[in-house]
């Protein structure tokens, strides 16, 4: 089995309460004050205490256009992926010369060559190093990372993996769209970035490591649900996509799949101890409470994560993991589940053991 050896998360320095960034975002993006009153009571109601930016909040009225906000993206990732891969490899131990697979994903910014090229130098990976990136998985690439990690190191069992994840959502974000979405979106996404080191079944037993191991993992993607959530690649940049009935869809779709994963590998809900979830927002939380039947507690972390830097996506449920694993990590031998929804629309399951 895989074994995920290091998980580390890290944020950028420039942290702002919830309030704070309500108020820029209405001056910056709402000169119409009557609709002001709509904007704070969404983003009060987003579970969010505070954020964190790639810029200083003043910076982002410079920011007029793609080219500018992309710019400060691959400027800013390239930063936060080196530390984030640095962080990790050190936690497992491992020299970064021993990476023989890096994956990297994004959904917030654009880089030709893609951003784990641009670090490898700094990081000191080999030249022969493989390289995949991601882009397109939205707020599943995290979960979706791990099993793609798993599926390489099945059949390599003696190597060394890593995912890095950066996400910068603050510099997508909309000036010119009045829409709810935008305005959801705007109170819930923060930035930040992590990385995963995973190694192999023999690599982990030659090393003795420690860490949650991946049993299996699935992938779903729902038919019919193609505007459910994503982007729009308009003049302005990429404009957020996401219908209200997400919570809908998490409630319908979601318990079953869960349920019949487990069962696949001889589980039930009643065995999970852990729930890395990533946080969706409030509602899609709640709903994935409801959907499991879950105890109270049972999606905690989830919910400090969102209220401590907000929905990061795809990086999220690899802060989520990090946070478990730092404070609440369960017994040997106890059983976990790593799930994440996305465009598409779709969900990623990992099943992990202690």
């Amino acid at each position: 089995m895989t074994t995920l050896v290091a998980v580390h998360s890290v944020v950028p320095p420039h942290r702002y309460p919830q309030a704070e960034l309500t108020a820029a975002f209405a001056e910056l993006c709402l000169p119409d004050p009557t609709r002001r009153g709509v904007l704070e009571r969404v983003h009060a109601n987003a579970g969010v205490e505070f954020r964190h930016l790639a810029r200083p909040l003043e910076a982002y009225a410079g920011l007029t256009d793609v080219r500018s906000a992309n710019e400060v993206w691959i400027e800013v990732a390239s930063e936060l992926g080196e530390q984030a891969v640095k962080g990790a490899l050190a936690v497992a131990g491992i020299a970064p010369g021993e990476v023989d697979l890096i994956i990297s994903t994004t959904i917030t910014g654009v880089a030709v060559p893609s951003i784990e090229a641009r670090i490898a130098g700094q990081l000191g990976l080999r030249p022969d190093v493989v390289r995949m990136p991601l882009f397109g998985l939205g707020c599943v690439a995290g979960a979706a990372g791990v099993a793609r990690l798993h599926d390489h190191l099945a059949g390599h069992p003696d190597q060394v993996a890593v995912l890095l994840s950066v996400e910068l959502c603050s510099l997508t974000v909309q000036r010119d769209d009045p829409s709810m979405a935008n305005a959801v979106a705007s109170g819930l996404f923060g930035d930040g970035a992590a990385a995963v080191v995973a190694v192999g079944a023999e690599r982990a037993a030659a090393m003795g490591a420690d860490g949650p191991r991946v049993i299996a993992s699935r992938s779903h993607l729902y038919p019919d649900t193609m505007r459910t959530m994503g982007w729009d690649v308009v003049p302005s940049g990429l404009k957020i996509v996401l219908d209200a009935g997400v919570p809908e869809l998490v409630e319908k779709c979601l318990g079953p799949d869960v349920r019949e994963f487990l069962a696949d590998n001889g589980f039930t809900i009643d065995d999970v101890s852990a729930w890395v979830s990533h946080p969706g927002g409030p509602k899609v939380i709640r709903a994935i409470e409801t959907t499991l039947d879950l105890p109270d507690g049972a999606l905690q972390p989830t919910w400090d994560s969102l209220a401590r830097v907000g929905n990061l996506s795809s990086a999220s449920v690899l802060h989520v993991l990090a946070d478990i694993e730092r404070d609440r990590r369960p017994a040997p031998g106890e059983i976990g589940v790593m799930m994440a929804l996305g465009p598409g629309f779709c969900s990623e399951l990992v099943l992990l053991q202690w």
